[in-house]
């Protein structure tokens, strides 16, 4: 249900980056973000851009516009240091804070499309998202247009749907025993962030992948994220041409462990562009 419709003639003037067809990193950083707020480790202390990991998100360069996947506390900066001048929708792989803390930042967009911008997630997330943010969902009169984000919830689970002109394929995960989160497959590319176990059904959806997309947080085991080599084990089940890990904390230098990772593997970095397929 669309909440404070914006007017009705979208913006012209909009500067924007094209990434059609493109995957796009916004950030691959765990929740704290690299570099970590006062640690003196010589990947936060490091000069090397690969290195600098605002917190996970991508965008999806569909043929209907760019679909946003999550919406970090670092959206803003990310989408300014990118070139990224409109979002046209959003997927939410869960609703944990460093997923979804910077949905406001989404408000500026419902002015450029000319309506509320359209929000894909489970119940659980719709009913987070208005709890945090009430305001948007509320009665009260606004001051004026535009001071709270206009959101149309729609709600999706595990069966694929339509976005933006493409077929997204959610896949069960679990963050964890007791939590479970969506990836999402666009064609052969599959994004699969915060996890640390694949259910069983979810296999058959990563088969035949180009690109895969895998979370990979540190070199020891973590409750409810992939370690680098649990992330390998799975990657070489999974078998795609191609995988990337994400949600990287400063435990992993990147130069170092690209050196260490098997061939068609390596850590994603805040920017990298890959084909759509």
């Amino acid at each position: 249900m669309s909440q404070s419709p914006p007017p009705s003639s979208p913006k012209k003037d909009i500067v924007t980056r094209d990434i059609a067809g493109r995957l796009l990193f916004l950030g691959t950083g765990t929740s704290m973000g690299v570099p970590v707020v006062g640690c003196g480790c010589d990947v936060c202390q490091s000069t090397n851009p690969k290195n600098k990991r605002l917190r996970c998100s991508v965008i999806f360069g569909l043929p209907g516009g760019n679909l946003l996947i999550d919406t970090p506390p670092d959206l803003r900066t990310q989408l300014l240091n990118n070139g990224i001048g409109i979002i046209h929708a959003v997927a939410f792989t869960h609703s944990h804070a460093d997923h979804l803390f910077g949905l406001d930042d989404v408000r500026l967009f419902q002015f450029y499309l000319g309506h509320a911008v359209p929000i894909y997630c489970e119940p659980n997330v719709d009913a987070k998202i208005r709890k945090v943010y009430d305001y948007a969902f509320s009665n009260e009169v606004q001051t004026h247009i535009g001071s709270r984000p206009a959101l149309d919830m729609r709600e999706i689970g595990t069966t694929p749907f339509e976005a933006l002109g493409s077929e997204i394929i959610p896949i069960r995960l679990q963050h964890g025993p007791k939590f479970e989160v969506l990836g999402f497959r666009v064609g052969n590319v599959a994004y699969c962030t915060d996890t640390n176990k694949i259910p069983d059904e979810s296999w058959e959806k990563l088969q035949g992948l180009d690109v895969l997309v895998l979370d990979a947080l540190r070199p020891d085991p973590h409750p409810t994220h992939f370690s680098v080599e649990e992330a390998v084990e799975a990657a070489q089940k999974i078998g795609a041409k191609q995988t990337y890990f994400t949600h990287i904390s400063c435990r992993l230098e990147h130069e170092r462990t690209n050196h260490w990772l098997p061939e068609g593997m390596e850590l994603a970095y805040d920017g990298l562009e890959i084909p759509l397929t």
